[in-house]
């Protein structure tokens, strides 16, 4: 057998797939080939591995005169193909319509199907018409057929399925999510994004780039990354689950104001972004929280997170010695808890780095995807010129969070109490507080700071402002 492009070796976990080539659609007219009476030959479909984490389907062709040395050669690759046992056979895909540019239909078709074809992998796809739509479809659908369900879309899409799924998981194990202290059972479907949204900051901060056919050769090769999922409760209310960032003041204002200028595109988050600088609100209240004391890194040690990463599955560990040792219910009420009281313009909890184009880095460049907690990140309130120097370190290679004014903690679970709620926790109904906050916004000469700022949960609004986190 011999090979018709320059040598190249291909590890067989990144072989997508073996097919036997038509001849006459190979139109190899060197004299070389016209000499062979019957050439057999049969294409290798590989990944080939670019520049910053881009990855390309590449293919080499092999020829072989006898016929019965061509197929031995196709069933004995198809046979080690077999034996990648995480590959994915079946798919469930949901593509948002709506999202980003709204290109999510024509992306799939187009760069992603092909590559689902090509590795024979069978798929059932549902185009969400409405919110929600995916969620809802997740709790009818016979999950156990499948392997993996895909979204097509931006972060809202992946949070929908990833809400869909859990929810379903709890629901089948006859699991109350509204109980802030109930051991969640682990979701052991996998999710793929296909990034087609306004902000795909959860694939590019685990796959380092957001790119279509990328990410569907990932899904291919049946990588996997565990992920960290925050619960948000208020009152013994389940509210939503979060794996990004979840953030009041200046990101919770940022998002309010731009969810009334969807018309604009993407390039709402820039306007709305400086508005709220110029607003510069800043809100008072208390945080209490538990530090990760399982984890073996710390937010400022410069080590980023890596698929296999060594800091995940070592606190992972760790983790698991501790609640086997202690018991859960005992850990949860003897370790120690910590409280800041101040006046706010940020407070950020993230669960991965939150990296995209803009801010390479991310809120916290050495935030874990896997290690059993986040990284909260307190921005006391300071002035206009302090609070920019911190946005623009995002944007560059240095430590941001190296000002008096900032703190960081890598915790297990936190709670936030805004001064508002804690004052009139006793003898103001909810109503009231809505009505308190209405009145300052329709009468900013009254001078008194907005009470209270809104959650920006993975992208969504939340309206409690008070919340415990786990």
């Amino acid at each position: 057998s011999c090979v018709y492009t320059e040598n190249c070796f291909v590890p067989t976990s990144e072989i997508i797939a073996v097919e036997e080539t038509d001849f006459n659609k190979k139109q190899h007219n060197t004299g070389k080939w016209q000499k062979m009476t019957m050439p057999h030959a049969f294409t290798v479909y590989y990944v080939k591995k670019a520049r910053n984490h881009r990855w390309r389907c590449s293919d080499v062709t092999f020829w072989c005169v006898d016929q019965h040395l061509c197929n031995q050669w196709i069933q004995a690759l198809k046979e080690l193909l077999e034996m990648q046992k995480s590959r994915p056979k079946q798919l469930l895909v949901y593509i948002n319509p709506c999202g980003g540019k709204r290109q999510g239909k024509r992306i799939y078709e187009q760069k992603v199907a092909p590559l689902f074809s090509l590795a024979s992998i069978s798929t059932d796809v549902v185009i969400t018409e409405h919110a929600n739509h995916a969620k809802d479809n997740l709790f009818e659908v016979n999950i156990n057929k499948y392997d993996g369900v895909v979204c097509v879309g931006g972060d809202g899409m992946f949070s929908e399925v990833m809400h869909g799924l859990i929810g379903r998981i709890q629901k089948d194990s006859g699991i109350d999510q509204n109980n802030p202290k109930a051991p969640l059972v682990q979701c052991n479907i996998r999710i793929g994004i296909i990034p087609a949204g306004s902000t795909d900051c959860i694939c590019y901060s685990t796959v380092g780039i957001s790119d279509p056919v990328t990410s569907a050769l990932h899904i291919i090769l049946g990588d996997c990354q565990p992920l960290d999922v925050s619960s948000v409760h208020h009152n013994n209310t389940f509210l939503k689950y979060s794996v990004s960032l979840l953030g009041y003041g200046f990101y919770g204002d940022l998002l309010k104001d731009s969810e009334k200028k969807r018309w604009m595109g993407p390039m709402r988050y820039d306007y709305s972004g400086f508005k709220t600088f110029l607003s510069h609100h800043y809100y008072e209240g208390t945080i209490y929280f538990q530090p990760a004391k399982h984890t073996v890194g710390s937010p400022r040690d410069k080590e980023s997170c890596r698929t296999g990463c060594y800091i995940c599955k070592k606190s992972e560990q760790q983790l698991a010695e501790q609640q086997k040792e202690y018991g859960l219910k005992h850990e949860e009420d003897e370790e120690e808890w910590k409280v800041i009281k101040g006046k706010f313009l940020a407070i950020n909890a993230v669960n991965m780095s939150c990296a995209c184009p803009r801010s390479p880095k991310g809120l916290s460049p050495a935030a874990h995807l896997a290690d059993g907690s986040a990284d909260l990140i307190v921005v006391r309130k300071c002035s206009r010129f302090d609070f920019l120097r911190y946005l623009v370190r995002h944007t560059n290679q240095d430590d941001q969070f190296d000002f008096s004014f900032v703190d960081v903690y890598r915790v297990k679970s936190f709670q936030f109490t805004s001064k508002l709620s804690e004052d009139n926790e006793s003898n103001v109904t909810d109503i009231g507080k809505k009505r308190f906050g209405q009145f300052c916004r329709d009468h900013p000469a009254c001078c008194c700071n907005i009470a209270n700022s809104t959650w920006n949960c993975d992208g969504e609004t939340l309206d409690s402002s008070a919340i415990e986190v786990r």
